[in-house]
Parts: C-alpha cells; sequence; structure tokens
C-alpha cells in the first residue's frame, strides 16, 4: 500500500497524524534504550533531543543557543528547563509533561503525591536557561546554576552516583557537573538509537515533509531559465515551502554551471546561463521531520558531457536503491558505488559526502550513515523502519559541470520505498524551448560544450 500522503489539515473523519501517540512512541524508544544502557539519565541540549523527549519546540530562532535542557532520570519522567515564558507557556499547552509526573509512583519532586490537576504543579517544565553559549558572565555562575538543577532532579531518583549520558555541552556546564561530582559520559548514541527506526507517524511527517518538496520542484522547474541568479532560486523555493506550512526552511543549496564542479555545497548570486548544469538540495522541516533531498536541471539544453554524467549519477543511485532490504548492511550498499579516485579525488575522506547516504528524522545526518569512508570497517544492518537518503554525484567529463541525485527511502519488511517523487529518471531540462528555422533546437546541443569545441580535453587545453 506505501506511507499515505495526507492533507496538512486535521479531520475527524481520517485517521492522519495521532500526535499523542507520536510522543508516547518517541519517549518510548528512548526509555527502552536508556535501560539498556549503562547510564542513570540522559541530559540533552540538543535542540532536536529535547523535541524527541519532551514534544516541546520553542522556534528554530534557539536551535544553535544550547538554551534549553532537559533530563530523564533511568526511574522517573523528563524534567524540562526552559528559556523564559516558554516554561509557562508549556505548563499552559503541555500537559503531558506534568501528568507523566503526576500518574509517576513517588509523586513529585516536593514528596508531594499526585494528585488531580496535576498539570498545573509545573514539575515537568521549569524555567531555567544555560549561559547562552558563554554571552553570560562567568562570574554570574549560570553553568553551576544549570549543574544544581540537574544535580537535584538526579538526587531526587538517589541517580547522583550513575554515570549521566549527554548529547552537546558547553564546557563551563560539564565542569559544573563535574565539579558536583557526577560522571558525564557520552549519551548522544542512546538518543541517535532510539530515533534510528521511525513510528508510523514520523514516517507519515517525513512523507509529508518530502510531499512539499515535491511542489517546491514543480515550482522551480517552471521559474528555471537564464538570467536567473541562484539566490533568486532559494528564494522561490523558501516562499513555495512556507506557503505549505514548512517550520523551517534549513537551507536550499543552488548550484550552477562551473560552480558544480567541485561541489561548493553553499549557493551565491551566479546568474544561470544558457546550457547550465543546475543541482539543489532542499532540506526543511514539517513538525519537526526534515527533507535532505537534491534534483539536477539542465537549462535551456544539455551538453553531450552533461547528458552523460547524469546517466552514470542516476545508475550510481539505482544499484544503490535496488539492494536497500532488511539485513542488508551499509557496507553493501557503498560497496556500488565509485571510490573517490574514480572521480578526481585523492581520497574518501576528500570526497566525503558526494557518495553518501545518511538517516533523516527530526535532524540531518542521523543514523545509519553510509560512505565508503566509514562502512566498510564498521557497517550497519538496515532495519524495516529506517529512513534514509541517498546521494550519488557525478562530474562531466568536460570539466564544466556535474550530476547531483538524492533519493529519501523507506525501508519495508521487503525492500523500500522511495518517498521522493519529482522525476529524476532522466536529465530534466528546464526553461524556454527556443525554435530555428527548422524547427525546435535539440534539447541535447553538440555544440554546448563550454569550451566550444571538442578538440579541448577536459581542462580546457587544446588536444
Amino acid at each position: 500500500m506505501g506511507i499515505p500522503t495526507y492533507g496538512f489539515n486535521s479531520v475527524d473523519w481520517e485517521n492522519r497524524v495521532d500526535h499523542s501517540r507520536l510522543r508516547s512512541e518517541r519517549l518510548g524508544r528512548l526509555k527502552a534504550e536508556l535501560e539498556k544502557s549503562s547510564v542513570g539519565s540522559l541530559l540533552t541540549f540538543d535542540f532536536h533531543n529535547i523535541r524527541y523527549m519532551t514534544g516541546t519546540h520553542i522556534g528554530t530562532w534557539a536551535m544553535d543557543k544550547m538554551i534549553r535542557y532537559a533530563v530523564l532520570p533511568r526511574t522517573g519522567e523528563a524534567v524540562l528547563w526552559d528559556f523564559g515564558s516558554a516554561a509557562k507557556h508549556h505548563q499552559l499547552q503541555t500537559p503531558w509533561l506534568d501528568d507523566a509526573h503526576a500518574s509517576h509512583t513517588h509523586g513529585d519532586l516536593n514528596g508531594h503525591e499526585p494528585h488531580h490537576g496535576a498539570s498545573k504543579l509545573g514539575v515537568g517544565a521549569r524555567a531555567g536557561i544555560s549561559t547562552l553559549r558563554g554571552a553570560i558572565h562567568p562570574d554570574a555562575k549560570q553553568a553551576e546554576a544549570v549543574a544544581d538543577k540537574v544535580y537535584e532532579v538526579l538526587a531526587s531518583h538517589g541517580l547522583q552516583n550513575e554515570p549521566i549520558g549527554v548529547d552537546i555541552i558547553e564546557l563551563p556546564v560539564l565542569f559544573a557537573l563535574q565539579a558536583k561530582g557526577l560522571q558525564v559520559v557520552d549519551g548522544q548514541q542512546i538518543f541517535l538509537e532510539a530515533r534510528r527506526i521511525k513510528t508510523k507517524d514520523e514516517l507519515t511527517l517525513l512523507t509529508s515533509a518530502a510531499s512539499m518538496v515535491d511542489a517546491a520542484y514543480e515550482k522551480l522547474y517552471e521559474f528555471l531559465r537564464p538570467g536567473v541568479k541562484e539566490n533568486e532560486a532559494v528564494g522561490l523555493v523558501s516562499k513555495v515551502l512556507y506557503d505549505l506550512g514548512s517550520e523551517h526552511v534549513e537551507g536550499v543549496n543552488a548550484i550552477s554551471g562551473e560552480r558544480c564542479s567541485p561541489h561548493p555545497h553553499v549557493f551565491s548570486d551566479r546568474l544561470i546561463r544558457p546550457g547550465d548544469p543546475a543541482f539543489f538540495d532542499i532540506l526543511h522541516s514539517y513538525m519537526g521531520y526534515r527533507t535532505c533531498y537534491y534534483r539536477t536541471f539542465a537549462v535551456g539544453s544539455a551538453s553531450p558531457a552533461q547528458r552523460d554524467a547524469y546517466r552514470i549519477c542516476r545508475e550510481y543511485m539505482d544499484r544503490a536503491i535496488a539492494l536497500v532490504k532488511p539485513g542488508a548492511t551499509t557496507a553493501d550498499i557503498v560497496a556500488v558505488w565509485p571510490k573517490a579516485e574514480e572521480f578526481g579525488f585523492a581520497n574518501e575522506e576528500a570526497a566525503f559526502a558526494l557518495q553518501y547516504g545518511h538517516g533523516v528524522g527530526l535532524s540531518i545526518w542521523e543514523k545509519p550513515i553510509f560512505s565508503r569512508l566509514v562502512s566498510f570497517d564498521n557497517p550497519e544492518v538496515l532495519e524495516a523502519g529506517m529512513v534514509f537518503a541517498l546521494e550519488t554525484y557525478w562530474p562531466s567529463k568536460d570539466g564544466w559541470g556535474a550530476a547531483r541525485i538524492e533519493e529519501e527511502v523507506v525501508v519495508t519488511e521487503t525492500g523500500c520505498e522511495v518517498i521522493t517523487k519529482f522525476p529524476a529518471e532522466e536529465l530534466l531540462v528546464a526553461g524556454q524551448r527556443y525554435y530555428g528555422v527548422d524547427g525546435p533546437i535539440n534539447l541535447t546541443r553538440d555544440s554546448q560544450s563550454h569550451f566550444n569545441t571538442s578538440t579541448f580535453d577536459h581542462i580546457g587545453n587544446k588536444g
């Protein structure tokens, strides 16, 4: 049947995303991984891990601030410290944080027994900030205040002598936790293991996010023509996504012409010209769930070299997708991709992320990772419910352009389902059709070499 694509509204006549189930199943997976681990609690400053643990969100402006934090004790429920009035908002609008404490047999942190109306207690969401990445003067002892708050929760559960797993952290806060006698260890792997397999609702949200990019590519294909700038394409895509309900357009990678090889990973104000290759990566978030979704176009027409580069890029993609199924490994996938030296790089580290794969969820990149740099020595087994993006790249032999394709796939019980639907089987030519005296100009133009003659080699030296 495949993963359904719903409308974005909530309705009474169709079973769409169940947000209560989404929150409880995510937290359940995290608690299960915590239980299997050797740590007594988890402490998170990572925006996406906080959302996974607590089901809260205060806007993308806070993603890089490390101002919020939450702790999950092995024997208790999550406690969140949030930025100023956001904590008050959570107490009013996110009752699941307090209700979990109210239903816990240990009562709240002050020893009170659970009682009706516990959502007014505010035990699950509290005001509290970190150091604002050092902007608050060290003499204000804000790092020590964070450590005190965390220690109080752990002590109330008798976990102060157990290791505490942390994902990312500011050094002053780390030192303050250690000064309290807490043993701080790496907790990021616990979070990533929990997030590795997606729930039913996560799959729906990821598919919805991809469907929005389908629409953005449709508008972009209509828009592309000579005279358009890369940054204009970025603006168009961003508007389409926000109009459709995107929560955050994390980035639009717009690369054209000679900028395609080597791939610079950043857009510019370059003017797109006739015959240019242009590839784009669209990264955005719908209800927290992200996309990473490349497509390549030729504008006006394509050179034979660009056509061939795209064919090779697509072939490597198809070989990889054909192998995706439960029980296969990341090593199996990367084995069908070319070595770095085959497409102009000294080694796999220098070519990293060109032939690549990565998990997609509340963030990119998640587990599993596909790369010839790491996957042969550290293969990961594919399981049903994983969602990841596979990316391939190939430079054109004229040294000018390149092709870049990316597909997001869901591992099913019998294979996989591709959820990125905008056409990519063949190189698409965007822009107006041109007519000569004998009719339409061929979309593959032998004279379209950017060195204007086949007697030049791939770096422009006359042969």
